[in-house]
């Protein structure tokens, strides 16, 4: 999907959400389980009660590689169903020397047809370029996640005083554009992004960390919006567990729209 469509996407929905499609077999409501394909089921529901309300979804792969092959099974039926108009990002969080993340750009961009795919750029240039190579395919890198840990590593200081993360999203801007470049900016961190923005003015953000994670939508919005929106706010376990009975895509739906009509006031 290209740039273009994204934005007509959000503003025609009102929306930026995106839907993390994060099913633990563990946790998901009880009538499913006894289904061929839980995930699958599972997925499908979600898909069901949101698609008019976000412009994206984001499998996380970990969800489905720890299943084998039925994990990848569920994942491959998931994108089929998840409909054209609408974003897919693939949260993978891969990086590696140049002809490997060849083979898992490949993976993610010819085989599942994943629109975006998010990347690790500890290891430099080299391991994210091979992302950028395709068209109308976007590389989200992460930038400064909203975990506690991000602490030990994004928020260092290196040698000219900037903390890494402000010299990853500035470097990385050298090797990509606003059409085919994203960045995660966890919500967690409010008070970084007005200084992000300001190095990043046209990139969209993936934000994780509303929520479950304490984020304020009204605060990632405040800072961080440009004049394309330039955001999309992912929410995971608030809206796909925010039911477990046998109507759970109900509630599902509820929170889903709670969540939109809050992004609405801001276009």
């Amino acid at each position: 999907m290209n740039r273009q469509t994204l934005i007509e996407q959000i503003i025609s929905k009102k929306s930026f959400l995106c839907v993390g499609l994060d099913p633990d077999v563990n946790i998901i409501p009880a009538h499913l389980k006894d289904t061929s394909d839980p995930v699958f089921e599972f997925n499908k529901i979600i898909i069901d009660a949101t698609k008019d309300l976000c412009v994206a979804y984001k499998p996380n792969l970990a969800f489905y590689e720890c299943l084998g092959k039925k994990g990848w099974e569920s994942l491959e039926k998931t994108m089929e169903y998840i409909p054209k108009d609408i974003f897919t990002i693939a949260d993978a969080k891969r990086g590696d020397i140049g002809n490997t993340s060849k083979m898992y750009a490949r993976t993610f961009f010819e085989y599942f047809d994943f629109d975006a795919v998010t990347v690790a750029p500890y290891m430099g240039e080299d391991s994210v370029t091979p992302f950028l190579e395709f068209t109308d395919k976007w590389v989200i890198l992460l930038g400064l996640t909203s975990n506690k840990g991000s602490q030990d590593f994004q928020q260092i200081l290196n040698q000219n005083g900037k903390k890494l993360y402000i010299s990853v999203i500035e470097k990385a801007q050298e090797w990509g554009n606003p059409s085919n470049l994203m960045f995660v900016v966890g919500a967690t961190h409010p008070e970084s992004f007005n200084e992000l923005r300001s190095l990043a003015r046209d990139y969209f953000f993936l934000v994780p960390g509303v929520g479950s994670q304490g984020g304020s939508l009204d605060e990632v919005v405040r800072n961080g919006k440009n004049s394309d929106i330039g955001l999309l706010v992912n929410s995971s376990r608030e809206i796909i567990y925010a039911g477990n009975g046998p109507d759970f895509q109900t509630d599902v739906r509820n929170q889903a729209i709670k969540l939109q009509l809050q992004m609405s006031k801001y276009f």
